[in-house]
């Protein structure tokens, strides 16, 4: 079986990428983007990801977020994010299991998981 057909098998069908396609970007959430975030998370009808949080930006506007402490994932139900959420998750194990014990340093959304904004 050749690598292309596994990873269909595992994927499922895919989608063809065209060359005018908006740049995707991962990258971790700054405190300002908090907005950003409540703003995705009410359109989701979700509460907003917590702590050390990932975002996915497609052509600069941001469309999923996954948190690191508890993985809660957000994404913008008007949009194609299907396999944006699962790059997130994934993009996610693979952060916790190289960055194992110094997530404490990276920039956080809110001081910390569970941290209600509401009640501050």
């Amino acid at each position: 079986m050749s690598t292309t057909t596994f990873i269909k098998r595992i994927l499922g069908p895919t989608q063809a990428v065209d060359a005018h396609s908006p740049a995707l970007t991962l990258r971790y959430a700054a405190p300002d983007d908090a907005d950003a975030l409540d703003r995705l998370a009410a359109v989701d009808s979700q509460r907003a990801p917590r702590g050390v949080v990932v975002v996915a930006e497609v052509g600069g506007e941001l469309w999923a977020a996954i948190s690191l402490d508890d993985h809660h994932a957000i994404a913008d139900p008007f949009r194609p994010t299907g396999e944006l959420v699962a790059l997130l998750h994934q993009r996610a194990r693979q952060l916790r299991r190289q960055d194992r014990g110094r997530l404490h340093g990276l920039p956080r959304v809110w001081p910390a998981a569970g941290y209600d904004r509401a009640a501050a």
